[in-house]
């Protein structure tokens, strides 16, 4: 996190209430949130797994190649 410069607010806020929340492989799920950065929008990623009643995040990023993620009419929300 503090290496990308992702906040933990940045991170709580894209995992409970995401832009869009699609299928990763393995059966994760990816909660995806966009963000302006210095002008620029972001598309910050976070990589979760459920267990029983818990979420537990794997990974997080921040990218700005939002086409390549984005699920236009395929959200899960």
């Amino acid at each position: 996190m503090s290496r990308r410069g992702i906040g933990e607010e940045q991170i709580y806020e894209t995992v409970r209430s995401p832009d869009q929340l699609v299928q990763g492989y393995r059966g994760r799920k990816i909660a995806q949130k966009k963000y302006r950065r210095k002008g620029k929008e972001y598309l910050l990623r976070a990589v979760l797994e459920e267990h029983f009643e818990e979420t537990q995040v794997i990974t997080v990023y921040i990218t700005s190649k939002i086409d390549r993620y984005w699920k236009d009419g395929d959200n899960e929300n």
